[in-house]
């Protein structure tokens, strides 16, 4: 959901950059999102039908300029994956975004019914807006 809410944010801005999501794990590498994630972000106008499911690889640190994580294991996951501290800096909490510094996780909305992606849906439309704050200033104005 996250990489489908910041593209369309993105799109909607006039904004050009590449946003990609993966996994720390394969275990649904080929997959599509789970149905209740594509009818929540259709619900808003965003289309995710066309996301697969891919895992994190090393290489992903040097195409992204930033890397965002959901939740503490990830991001310590992603941290293991290189010694390099300056690739360390890419990664960050995604919620940070919104409330530095409080290492929120973005819960996994899979057992919490329909309620559960609308909640997700929202934490990760207000860090999308936060991130085209931080990172693209001049392009924030709606």
């Amino acid at each position: 959901m996250a990489e489908g809410i910041l593209k369309e944010k993105l799109k909607q801005r006039g904004i050009d950059a590449m946003v990609d999501s993966a996994g720390t794990s394969g275990w649904h590498e080929g997959e599509l999102p789970d149905d209740r994630a594509t009818e929540t972000c259709q619900r808003y106008g965003i289309d995710i039908t066309d996301q697969r499911s891919r895992p994190f690889d090393v290489s992903d640190f040097d195409q992204f300029d930033l890397i965002f994580a959901m939740d503490q294991e990830n991001y310590k996951n992603l941290l293991r994956l290189t010694d390099d501290v300056t690739k360390h800096e890419r990664v960050k909490m995604i919620m940070n975004e919104v409330k530095p510094g409080s290492n929120l996780s973005v819960p996994d909305p899979y057992y919490g019914g329909d309620d559960g992606f609308e909640m997700v849906f929202s934490m990760l439309d207000e860090a999308s807006d936060a991130i085209i704050n931080t990172y693209f200033p001049d392009a924030s104005a709606e």
